[in-house]
């Protein structure tokens, strides 16, 4: 199923999807079936774990609805599944005053582990903007990245893009820093 015909956005609505996208290799298994279908062997050799790893965490992703079987053929006698993200996207829940953003820290910690050695770019801007500017380069950065999606091309190297722009929480002075 190429990534075309899949609806737009998953919105993740339950426990059990939370708890599925929440860990970090089943986060990973996800990107790689972002783009093209790809068996059990295929997903285990993409992000480095053993083939039952890779099927234990596709058969949760399966039952939360995140990905699915989009076709089958027989190879000598066995069955062989290919599996692709049920939604072109995953909408996650916001995560509530203090909870844990699931999406940062699984970038941050796709980010930590990229190779030192290859080319990253990576910046933290502090603005200060009209409500009317927020929105607007929020539009913006959507677009880019929309536009950047629909120019993927499978068969070259994943690349990962994630923006985060947002209101930080306002520091309440100490006791002792107001003295």
């Amino acid at each position: 199923m190429p990534t075309a015909d899949l609806p737009e956005t998953f919105h993740v609505t339950t426990d059990e999807q939370l708890r599925a996208v929440s860990n970090l290799t089943r986060h990973r298994i996800m990107a790689v079936l972002r783009f093209e279908p790809a068996t059990i062997t295929q997903i285990a050799e993409r992000v480095g774990i053993a083939k039952g790893s890779s099927s234990y965490h596709v058969r949760l992703l399966e039952r939360a609805g995140l990905v699915k079987v989009v076709r089958t053929r027989k190879v000598r006698g066995v069955t062989e599944r290919y599996y692709a993200m049920a939604a072109r996207t995953i909408a996650l829940p916001d995560p509530g005053e203090g909870g844990p953003d699931v999406l940062m820290r699984h970038a941050v910690a796709d980010l930590e582990a990229s190779p030192v050695d290859g080319e990253r770019h990576v910046r933290m801007a502090h603005l200060r903007l009209t409500e009317e500017q927020f929105g607007q380069l929020g539009a913006r950065l959507q677009a880019l990245a929309d536009e950047y999606r629909e120019l993927s091309d499978p068969s070259l190297p994943d690349a990962s893009l994630i923006f985060a722009l947002f209101h930080p929480a306002r520091r309440q002075p100490s006791e002792e820093g107001a003295k």
